[in-house]
């Protein structure tokens, strides 16, 4: 039966649907091939010619009907065309770049082929490149929106490309325009399929007031709250609101929170009226929205978070909920015990430190994991989502206010009350995410659950009948199916190794997933992620004594797929742990049998599911010394992604080495020399006349830092170095990691004071200058370097207004220094540079871990803009880069650092990465991608495997 679509005729984004912009912006003709525009109209039985749309291809009709997906089996399949649609003008935009990236990855094969759109902050709309989607940033493409994608004059216009060029589209668009109701309802309006729930559930369901009153409605359990909205600042009913919840008017704590923002953007802990007040007026102030809600804060209950997985026939909502996750908050360090309004904020939800932590299933009782799954099935039935969703909450335990009060609302249990906040209707897609967190506990990989959802979505068209695509297209890696042990050997075995002791050890496990990820994608190739576990606490322990540790006593874990998909090394290794606990084990396995039984029990109707492809295994403990000659037996090359510490400091390759072992990157002695600094200034120091250069440094022990007058200390340093502003950095580490500015002798004081304390971190604008938290290493270092802070005229990356002209880049230009970033891949004694990319930084003048790993901050501009650097200059920067490289006897891949002239090509030598990041949004895949034909990140990755696998020893 088929059934109509409601949209609402006052939505804010109607004005949209006309024409918003004066000008198409047209691509180039080699960018048009790259974006692949479809200029053919699959045919069936089914079509209906609805239209004739601007591009003059006729239309299917897209009327939803309920599907009887056993029609597949007669059908001749067809490549399915998915339009991916990011960015959107939330500030989740970032992560939306990142989540579409994940789904570009892992769903293309033969039977799908993906289309990427943009909508920028003012919801102009682009088709743009797959290479494009690998930016880190938004702002690293927004610039170059105007020669690097196809504009659209309007909404209106962008619909009827999608309605021509696609079959199905899947937004990937967090917060707003995405999750309430705005792409939905476009695409409504041209009958355009879509994945996901309906424009007129997700705007009940994204807005967090009116969601509460639903679930009220629906006899759930809900957390006291009041609205503000717009200038209607109503004191009086406030305090009387805080009076009825037995809160205090001047100091009761509560969450201040927009109601319609994702990400706990704008969330913040506000006690008593006025203080709610203030901050509910900072968030309409700022344009973050203009209702904001205030909760009471919910003292001593857990968060909870959790899929919800539609497996039933076009309209027969058939809800399945998989194993939820806990979010545990932490505190490490004095710089966090201060935190005492920790909530789970966009810091903590997308950059991996130890802020938090995520435990599934949850460490809750049977009763409470039993009454979320089975709520959270509920409100997805009655909020009318589809496909799938992610639904958050609280368990409060019995004693709580909120748990007496409950009566007889759906949430009591014997152990706590389940509260329901959050409706999720676009679910982050990040390698990492819940989503992949809590499918792969149920056998799902990335591509198999993904491809359901797609395929799911599918049931509700009657013209895509024919487009039945297979849910997990190879099941070979699965020792669960019946592959064979014979077929198995056949495969070349890949180890790839990331973790350590370092700082760095969190960007180890982001390189670490990427690239196992990416190279499981090749179907010849078998391959184990492995965690290289602490051997022990480091803490208080100096770095020379920690260099007395045996390497024996060091351990490494070949990870299940489930256990990798973490946010940290330390949750990773209690992963570990738990699962070959015997009681916690049990439990899990329970738990998983549960919702394995209720999702087979919906996908077995469905022809196309082609079963689970993760099985159920227990990790495995080696000594490093039993791992390497593991590797050996089962002759593995190893590819590793362990930056700092014994994986960049030549340790891990002579191991390596001495079994005969394969590895990717330079060998011992160059990752020997390019760890330390002052080894890689003198190795290079007699390049001078060819166009190299070094910075001066000094050395100075800790030891002795924390003895010295630090006022005789910061003469004795500007005198050497004949500087007014210092860089300081530790000698054996990287990546930013406590790399600091000094201007001036308090910076330096506060600096020492730091490393005195052992402190994890630096907090935000501690220094004269204007500087992001910067990490410290752990343990603090024995030797630093003070050198002079090189001085480069700021790029500034502006937002462009519809009356400036087509740049927004902007460099005075007056040093001539800019700071690039530079890739070499090849063989030892023929390394190759790629396209360096130039540094833009966002603030301070040290970048810090997360502008040049987290998605989401950090700009870097590949290849060079030519207002910057001439094609000459940026020639001849590449020869020296090149030359650096083979001086230091690189091999395989390296990054480097450095300062250019922009106008002269001179190299001013920073720092070496023989391990360098390895990231999703990585300036390595920018650079690579830059390339003729471009490489892409599955391509990328081969390749320095089998440079690895053709080495030298």
């Amino acid at each position: 039966m088929a059934s109509s679509i409601s949209i609402n005729s006052i939505s804010p984004y109607s004005k949209y649907l006309r024409c918003n912009r004066n000008y198409c912006l047209s691509a180039s003709a080699a960018l048009r091939g790259a974006i692949n525009f479809p200029v053919k109209c699959s045919s069936s039985s089914n079509l209906s010619c609805e239209r004739s749309c601007r591009f003059g291809i006729v239309r299917a009709s897209c009327t939803e009907e309920v599907v009887d997906d056993h029609e597949f089996d007669n059908v001749e399949r067809k490549v399915l065309r998915v339009g991916l649609i990011c960015g959107g003008p939330s500030a989740e935009r970032g992560i939306s770049l990142n989540s579409a990236r994940s789904v570009l990855d892992n769903i293309q094969g033969d039977d799908l082929h993906v289309s990427c759109y943009y909508i920028d902050s003012n919801l102009n709309a682009f088709a743009i490149s797959t290479a494009q989607v690998y930016s880190n940033t938004p702002a690293d493409f927004d610039f170059k929106l105007e020669s690097l994608a196809q504009g659209f004059r309007s909404l209106s216009e962008f619909t009827e490309h999608l309605a021509s060029s696609v079959d199905i589209v899947f937004p990937v668009i967090h917060g707003r325009f995405g999750e309430d109701g705005g792409i939905q309802e476009l695409l409504e309006r041209s009958n355009i399929p879509f994945v996901g729930t309906g424009s007129t559930q997700c705007q009940k369901a994204f807005d967090k007031y009116d969601a509460s009153l639903e679930l009220d409605r629906q006899g759930f359990v809900t957390v006291p709250n009041f609205l503000i909205q717009g200038n209607e600042t109503d004191e009086s009913g406030l305090s009387k609101w805080f009076e009825q919840n037995l809160l205090d008017i001047k100091s009761g704590k509560v969450v201040v929170k927009p109601t319609r923002a994702g990400s706990s953007i704008g969330v913040s802990v506000a006690y008593g009226v006025s203080d709610s007040l203030t901050k509910a007026n900072r968030v309409i102030s700022e344009g973050i929205d203009d209702k904001v809600l205030i909760e009471i804060f919910l003292e001593g209950g857990s968060e909870f978070t959790a899929i919800v997985l539609d497996v039933g026939s076009g309209f027969d909502c058939q809800p399945v909920v998989l194993l939820p996750t806990e979010v545990e908050l932490q505190s490490h360090g004095a710089v966090d015990v201060s935190e005492k309004d920790a909530i789970f904020n966009y810091r903590r939800k997308y950059l991996p430190t130890r802020q938090v932590a995520y435990h599934t299933p949850p460490r809750f009782s049977m009763d409470v994991i039993s009454k979320i799954r089975e709520g959270a099935s509920l409100l997805f039935q009655r909020l009318g989502l589809r496909d799938f969703a992610r639904i958050d909450g609280w368990v409060l335990p019995p004693s709580t206010k909120a748990s007496t009060s409950a009566g007889n609302k759906f949430g009591r249990t014997d152990s706590g009350t389940v509260i329901f906040t959050d409706i999720n209707l676009i679910s982050g897609m990040e390698q990492t995410s819940f989503l992949f967190q809590q499918a792969s506990k149920v056998g799902f990989s990335h591509s198999n659950i993904l491809r359901t959802i797609i395929q799911h979505a599918c049931l509700r068209f009657p013209d895509l009948l024919s487009h039945n695509i297979i849910s997990c297209p190879s099941k070979r890696r699965s020792k669960s199916s019946s592959v064979t042990e014979e077929f198995i050997k056949q495969y070349k075995k890949v180890y790839v190794i990331f973790g350590g002791d370092t700082s760095e050890r969190q960007v180890s496990l982001m390189s670490g997933t990427n690239v196992w990820l990416n190279l499981r994608a090749s179907d010849d190739l078998e391959v184990t992620p492995c965690l290289l576990a602490p051997a022990m606490s480091y803490t208080d322990v100096s770095d020379s004594a920690k260099q007395e540790v045996d390497e024996k006593f060091k351990t490494v874990w070949t990870l299940p797929y489930s256990l990798l998909l973490r946010h940290t090394t330390e949750e990773v290794l209690d992963a570990c742990l738990e699962a070959i606990e015997p009681n916690r084990a049990a439990l899990t396995s329970r738990l998983r049998n549960q919702v394995m039984d209720d999702l087979t029990r919906g996908l077995r109707n469905h022809s196309w599911f082609n079963g689970f492809d993760i099985s159920d295994e227990l990790p495995k403990k080696f000594s490093l010394e039993q791992w390497v000659k593991l590797a050996k037996e089962s002759q593995a090359t190893v590819f590793i992604a362990v930056h700092g510490g014994i994986g960049e400091d030549g340790t891990l390759q002579s191991l390596l080495e001495a079994e005969g072992v394969p590895y990717t990157g330079p060998g011992t002695m160059a990752s020997k020399t390019c760890m330390d600094k002052v080894a890689t200034s003198l190795a290079l120091q007699h390049l001078t006349d060819f166009g190299v250069l070094t910075i001066n440094k000094d050395v100075k022990k800790k030891e002795d830092l924390l003895k010295m007058s630090i006022s005789d200390l910061w003469l004795d340093l500007k005198s050497k170095l004949h500087c007014d502003t210092l860089c300081v950095k530790p000698a054996r580490d990287g990546c930013s990691t406590g790399v600091a500015r000094l201007c001036c002798e308090g910076d330096l004081a506060f600096y020492v004071n730091v490393l005195q304390d052992c402190l994890p971190r630096i907090p935000p604008n501690s220094l004269s200058k204007a500087h992001g938290m910067i990490e410290m290493p752990n343990p603090p270092p024995e030797l630093l370097i003070f050198e002079p802070f090189v001085e480069t005229d700021d790029i500034v990356v502006a937002s462009k207004s519809r009356n400036e002209n087509a740049h927004n880049l902007h460099w005075k230009g007056d040093s001539r220094w800019v700071e690039v970033t530079v890739g070499v891949v090849g063989k030892r004694g023929s390394m190759r540079s790629l396209t360096p990319s130039v540094t833009v930084k966002e603030s301070g003048g040290i970048l810090s871990l997360e502008e040049k790993f987290q998605g989401g901050t950090g700009i870097n501009l590949t290849p060079p803009p030519p207002s910057i650097m001439s094609s000459a200059a940026l020639e001849r920067c590449k020869k020296r880069i090149e030359l650096i490289a083979n001086t230091l006897q690189l091999e395989g891949f390296s990054r480097i650092d450095a300062f250019v002239h922009a106008d002269t090509g001179e190299v001013l030598i920073i720092e070496v990465n023989t391990v360098p990041g390895m990231t999703p949004s990585t300036v390595l895949i920018h650079q690579a991608l830059s390339e003729q034909p471009p490489l892409y990140p599955q391509q990328f990755f081969r390749t320095l495997l089998d440079l690895a696998s053709e080495r030298s020893m």
